[in-house]
């Protein structure tokens, strides 16, 4: 399955199937922050997990009350800056924190496009970490061998696993949701290839 083929399907998706999906990514991409925290002792990872956890709160119930400014208020000074740290785990909490930060400015813009970014954000991420990880071992990182890499292609597996998901999961309840979280992080690892 070629990777515009999700993308497309994603963008078929309604605002809703959009929220959850990008949600579900982002329970993939949630323990890069947490080992980067732990490795350097910045940030705080439980500040992320809140947001996310408000974020579904939001996508299940629409009218609650829960302020999802505060939780970007909560988010930013936790975001490492990149010059501030020496290791590649930097890339990866800084791209689950501008993920999970678009997702909070797409629920409350209603932003659509917000969602999709946070899978193209997933992927970018995968990608980066290939092309480390080629370099690192000798081996040219073009966009051949990271498109081709297995890592790349069970990002673009699981993206797709979860769109089918989506697509069939009908009115959006806090039971299938369940599901959906259960289903992003069964293979116990995160979206970069990191068992959690």
């Amino acid at each position: 399955m070629t990777k515009a083929n999700n993308f497309q399907r994603i963008r078929e998706l309604n605002s809703l199937q959009k929220a959850v999906l990008g949600g579900a990514l982002l329970e993939r991409m949630l323990p890069n922050y947490s080992l980067f925290s732990e490795a350097t002792g910045f940030g705080d990872a439980a500040v992320f997990r809140s947001a996310l956890s408000v974020c579904w709160e939001k996508i299940l119930l629409p009218k609650s009350k829960i302020s999802l400014e505060k939780q970007i208020e909560k988010i930013e000074p936790n975001v490492p800056e990149l010059t501030d740290f020496d290791m590649f785990g930097t890339y990866p909490a800084i791209d689950t924190a501008t993920a999970l930060l678009g997702m909070l400015h797409g629920l409350i813009a209603k932003d659509e496009q917000e969602f999709l970014n946070i899978s193209k954000i997933s992927q970018a991420s995968v990608a980066r970490f290939i092309e480390y990880q080629l370099t690192v071992d000798g081996e040219i990182a073009d966009n051949k061998a990271v498109r081709e890499h297995p890592l790349m292609q069970y990002e673009i597996d699981v993206l797709a696993e979860l769109i089918d998901f989506v697509e069939q999961m009908g009115r959006i309840t806090s039971e299938n949701v369940k599901e959906l979280k259960q289903l992003a992080v069964s293979d116990g690892q995160t979206n970069i290839g990191i068992a959690i």
